[in-house]
């Protein structure tokens, strides 16, 4: 009996050896192009500033004015790297606890194991696209580790933004964020380009020039819609919750607008993008066609706070003079953006609404995303057209695929190369999935 008991805590140890220690290394069960790349990365932290923007926040009622202040942006940067002799892969990335009010019992944080080497030097004689990632009201610059981390193995430049005001922890009223999310991603992306040319920066020579994306989650997607090019409608009510009228701003006949937007930026992913639901429908037809740069929508047709039909579904639809495509989660709600929930911790309600999905594993969620977004950056920012095949699936609906081998073949790890079945899926897993992209 001892010996049995023995075995079994053997047994237990060695599934839990076999478990997946790093969000961005993906399951043996994830699609073909959600693996790990082939380059080391190292991670940095980027203390920005943005001088002279509006403070809404302290808006004045009497005079109708807001000031101005100089406003912090905390970015972490992902990107190719060279090894020093023993450097280990592994970096812990600390976070409050989600919500939008510091908690008061229990865990007050956690901590994310990242597969990066913490101040790593940068990779010489070579340079990469720009992907700047952008999370939801609120999150953290590390609440898609899971994705930035695999971007950069596989050769690019990641900029995630801790977004001031709607991180957790520090979250203040929303109008900060309505206003400032475009403004910010768009500032650090021409930031990042402006280290890439300065000398003493360790982002010299390593990001190419005008070669970039927005990755957007929740608010991240709103405001990566409005940086492709869709400015604010003049009938949306959001107009009633900026105050002062300075979110005229960022209306498309613009002046300001139109000369920030668009400057540098090849595509963007729009994953849960919040926005074009009603009552607030920020864009209408005329603003969504104004996007003329490749999109991604990633969007779950449950989603509970941005909507699905009238919202990032219709966005979709109306953004005509994009190469678009969507990708539907079926029975998913609105957590297809963030990491998996940290693991060996007692979450309660109210943080698992914030990390997990009712019927989907999110570590599943992690290794798809990881895979369509791989496919659309590689194919739109590096020009690799093999990968369009990905995007363009055979089938609309995943689940009416037909995999071509008999049925007691044996195909372990094997990935479908197309046909009636979606390219790059192993056999039986391309199940509760949606694909439509324009024609273009």
């Amino acid at each position: 009996m001892r010996m049995i008991r023995l075995c079994l805590v053997s047994a237990c140890l060695l599934v839990a050896s076999q478990a997946q220690e790093f969000f961005s290394v993906p399951k043996a069960d994830a699609p073909q192009l959600a693996a790990w790349g082939t380059y080391s990365v190292g991670v940095r932290t980027l203390d920005l500033v943005h001088a002279g923007q509006i403070d809404i926040l302290k808006f004045d009622q009497q005079t109708g004015k807001a000031p101005l202040y100089d406003r912090p942006l905390k970015v972490e940067v992902w990107y190719p790297a060279s090894l020093a002799a023993g450097q280990e892969e592994r970096v812990a990335y600390p976070s409050p606890m989600p919500g939008v009010a510091p908690r008061t019992t229990g865990p007050k944080g956690f901590e994310v194991i990242g597969k990066a080497a913490r101040d790593a030097a940068p990779v010489k004689g070579q340079n990469f696209p720009l992907v700047i990632v952008s999370h939801g009201y609120p999150g953290s610059r590390f609440f898609l580790s899971y994705l930035t981390e695999n971007l950069a193995s596989k050769g690019y430049v990641v900029a995630a933004i801790d977004h001031t005001d709607s991180v957790f922890g520090e979250v203040r009223p929303f109008t900060s964020t309505l206003l400032n999310r475009s403004n910010d991603q768009m500032f650090v992306l021409r930031s990042i380009e402006k280290l890439a040319k300065t000398k003493d920066s360790f982002l010299f020579g390593l990001v190419q020039e005008k070669n970039a994306a927005i990755v957007g989650y929740s608010m991240g997607g709103y405001g990566s819609l409005i940086s492709a090019g869709a400015g604010i409608s003049d009938k949306s009510a959001l107009n009633q919750f900026v105050p002062g009228g300075y979110l005229n701003d960022w209306k498309r006949d613009s002046e300001k607008y139109q000369a920030i937007i668009r400057e540098g930026l090849k595509a963007i992913v729009a994953i849960a993008p919040w926005g074009k639901q009603p009552p607030f429908s920020a864009w209408d037809s005329e603003s969504l066609a104004g996007i003329k740069i490749p999109s991604l929508f990633i969007v779950g047709d449950h989603d509970d706070v941005a909507g699905y039909e009238a919202g990032p579904k219709r966005a979709m639809e109306l953004a005509v003079n994009s190469d678009r495509c969507l990708l539907v989660y079926e029975n998913a709600r609105h957590n297809t953006g963030g990491n998996p929930p940290p693991p060996n911790m007692a979450l309660d309600y109210k943080a698992i609404q914030s990390f997990d999905e009712p019927v989907w594993r999110k570590d599943r969620i992690a290794a798809i995303n990881q895979h369509f977004i791989t496919a659309f950056l590689d194919l739109n920012l590096k020009g690799d057209q093999a990968k369009r095949a990905f995007l363009h699936v055979p089938l609309t609906h995943s689940n009416d695929g037909k995999w071509a081998a008999a049925p007691n073949t044996t195909d372990e790890g094997v990935f479908s190369k197309g046909d009636d079945f979606w390219p790059g899926f192993q056999r039986r897993w391309a199940l509760g999935l949606e694909m439509s992209c324009s024609a273009k």
